[in-house]
């Protein structure tokens, strides 16, 4: 029987994250009591001077289409932003605004990479890189991050894998799922390699940017030479609760950018422009509602670890930033796809399987910590009861 849709859509991969959270929704409807720790989604609400920021906007008529690149003045806001926290000279014209961080990811692969090209990328990581890649027909060059280095990527094992067709190289950190960083060093070794090539870009998903727990943030733009060979991803989901209004940016050599802009051109005309101007406030209002949350995702990260460690079976590593552990559970004889099922179906508690973010996640969970202390402890009693049941 022959298929009504695309060739193509038989490429697309999906973010399991919302398949599990829609299974434990249908769960808690009847009547079940889930604790969530399956989406990357802050637990936290969006600061009032941010909210008030929207409110008086739309008041004020920002209600209506704006340029496809984002507003003047918040490109401006977000230029000066990325040249404080990076130190390097980005210009308005260099931003794009976007419906959140995702399609980034997308306009920038659709820009810059072709059927055959090779793009390399953190697995596990982020499912979105991967079904995009394989959506525009390039091959997707896996950069194993391993366990026993703490999830952070090895240089060496990134300028091995550069060929001749490589166009692009994915960058994640802090990383999602493992919490892994990268330092200085490893940066500075995959830039030297790939500095005299004027064709391989890199994509720096730094959505996590503000929420690290050890050290400071190193972005690869910020190396010499780099900034016009990066598209540096951000935005305001994570760092200030701000998932469902959908607000994210790139920075990016103007060529690019007028691109990418065109691409927003195509599929969605503009970023709301409220948001916009809540964004503005985000940035250079007050701090102390991020940092407070920062703070608190710490705690709880203390309380997880050492949790799922008690755990007969499981070790897990402490991660570096986001709000994401990864612990192996190789020691209770399951495959990740059916500890996952067993704890949400039989314990109430909702994760997600190491493989949803690549063949290279088996073996472990990821779980979020964004969620209170108490349902935190609530999920690691769960969790050991019913792998001691099993």
């Amino acid at each position: 029987m022959s298929t009504i849709f695309a060739k193509r859509m038989g490429a697309l991969g999906t973010e399991t994250a919302f398949e599990v959270l829609a299974k434990a929704k249908a769960l808690e409807k009847q009547g079940r009591d889930i604790v969530h720790l399956e989406i990357g989604e802050p637990d936290f609400d969006t600061p009032k001077n941010i909210k008030d920021a929207a409110v008086k906007a739309l008041a004020a008529g920002y209600t209506h289409y704006g340029p496809s690149a984002g507003i003047p003045e918040f490109r401006e806001a977000i230029a000066q932003y990325v040249s404080r926290t990076r130190g390097i000279e980005a210009e308005p014209d260099e931003v794009v605004v976007t419906p959140g961080g995702k399609p980034i990811m997308f306009y920038s692969i659709f820009a810059l990479v072709n059927p055959g090209d090779e793009v390399l990328y953190p697995n596990p990581g982020f499912p979105i890189y991967e079904s995009l890649i394989n959506f525009v027909e390039a091959k997707p060059v896996p950069i194993l991050l391993k366990e026993e280095n703490d999830f952070r990527l090895e240089p060496e094992d990134v300028t091995k894998k550069i060929t001749k067709k490589t166009k692009l190289i994915i960058l994640n950190y802090p990383e999602n799922p493992t919490g892994g960083i990268v330092t200085k060093e490893d940066l500075k070794v995959i830039a030297d390699c790939i500095a005299d090539r004027d064709d391989i870009f890199v994509l720096a998903d730094e959505i996590y940017s503000r929420i690290i727990y050890e050290g400071k943030h190193e972005s690869i733009a910020s190396l010499p030479g780099m900034k016009d060979k990066t598209i540096l991803l951000d935005g305001f989901s994570k760092t200030y609760a701000m998932t469902g209004w959908r607000l994210g940016y790139g920075v990016m050599r103007k060529d690019i950018a007028q691109k990418v802009a065109q691409l927003m051109t195509n599929s969605n005309s503009c970023t709301a422009t409220f948001t916009q101007i809540a964004g503005i406030e985000a940035l250079k209002g007050p701090q102390t509602e991020p940092e407070k949350m920062v703070s608190e995702f710490r705690k709880r990260r203390e309380v997880i670890v050492s949790g799922l460690n008690a755990i007969k079976g499981i070790t897990c590593k402490m991660p570096r930033g986001a709000f994401y552990v990864f612990p192996n559970i190789t020691g209770t004889g399951m495959d990740c796809r059916k500890l996952g099922d067993h704890l949400l179906y039989d314990a109430g508690v909702a994760v997600l399987p190491g493989t949803s973010f690549g063949e290279y996640g088996e073996g472990h969970l990821r779980l979020s910590f964004a969620n209170s202390v108490e349902n935190i402890k609530k999920a690691l009693d769960r969790i050991s009861r019913a792998i001691e049941k099993r």
